[in-house]
């Protein structure tokens, strides 16, 4: 494994922009206080008059090249820091269904092998196999989308219901889990003028997350789909698991962000999921928002589509507080 490279702190760059930025406008007004004095002591005032021009802008735009600096090599290194902890997770998730499956391989070379386990050797391959898929669609996608200004939409009438219980379905699958755990609260009858592939991967991601976040083996998740005060088709994710507490609300919807905690580290990841359903999310005219209460109270991701099934103009504001501002031209 490539050696992990050796991150700064974000303490030193906040630390030198606090003291120089303060410093320089002392300067600046000591250098004000200064030219002043000379101007009432001075009956040539012409030339001190441009010094004290001259001096307040080049000090002024010292400090906004300090303060833009500052907030730039914050981000450069946050960005690093958020890279490198992709790399990692990428790493695990390669390495971790390949040795699955090379175990699996050299098992099934045994020619003593009986035929059922040979035949569940061959279905754990498949369903590593379909893991590194999921995996690398998700990163490919996101790479698209981050790239591209605009996604092509087909826009079909599709029924929330049994989409999100064929994406449920995958989901306990592929987790094991009873498909009892996953709830539906939507109407038969409910449709929705969207892309079906977009609107597919967007709950699946949504759905996964909130498998992958439950709370140790108390998977409780509900999908739920209404119409809000406006007529705008709503579709909800909730779970009951460890929350997120209220300043990461909005940074979870950021390329390769993930919450540094001991809750998240523990589960697989590459920050990627959330990044790709916003994107869906707004080439499809619609918002994504997440709401939680506080760690240990679960959260809800709720996403809201166009009425009319249109993308709305890009730059569209949101109603709600704490909503990603997403649209598409």
């Amino acid at each position: 494994m490539a050696r992990r490279r050796n991150l700064k702190s974000i303490t030193t760059p906040i630390i030198l922009g606090a003291v120089s930025v303060p410093l320089s406008v002392a300067l600046l007004v000591g250098w004000t206080l200064l030219v002043a004095q000379n101007l009432v002591e001075s009956s040539e005032i012409t030339l001190d008059v441009w010094l004290l021009v001259l001096g307040a802008i080049s000090f002024a735009v010292i400090v906004t090249v300090l303060v833009l600096f500052s907030v730039y090599l914050v981000r450069e290194i946050l960005e690093v820091r958020r890279q490198d902890s992709f790399i990692d997770s990428v790493t695990h998730e390669l390495k971790s269904p390949l040795a699955s499956i090379k175990l699996c391989l050299e098992t099934m070379a045994r020619h003593d092998l009986p035929g059922e386990k040979r035949a569940q050797l061959q279905t754990m391959m498949l369903e590593d196999v379909d893991r590194l898929s999921s995996f690398i669609d998700d990163v490919l996608q996101a790479s698209r989308l981050a790239n591209e200004e605009n996604v092509g939409l087909t826009l079909v009438e599709v029924p929330v219901l049994e989409v999100a219980e064929q994406v449920g379905a995958k989901v306990t699958k592929r987790r094991k889990l009873d498909p009892a755990a996953i709830r539906y609260a939507i109407s038969e009858d409910m449709r929705v003028s969207t892309d079906e592939a977009a609107l597919r991967v967007v709950l699946r991601n949504l759905v996964d997350n909130a498998v992958k976040y439950s709370r140790g083996g108390e998977v409780e998740v509900e999908v739920a789909a209404f119409h809000d005060e406006k007529g705008r088709p709503t579709i909800e994710v909730r779970d009951r698991g460890i929350g997120i507490e209220s300043q990461h609300l909005k940074s979870v919807f950021q390329r390769f962000y993930r919450v540094q905690s001991e809750d998240v580290r523990g589960r697989k990841g590459t920050g990627l999921g959330l990044f790709v359903v916003s994107a869906l999310v707004r080439n499809l005219g619609g918002r994504i928002e997440a709401r939680s209460e506080g760690l240990g109270k679960g959260t809800t991701m709720r996403v809201t589509l166009p009425a009319n099934g249109h993308p709305a103009a890009r730059g569209e504001k949101t109603d709600d507080a704490g909503a990603e501002e997403v649209a598409v031209a």
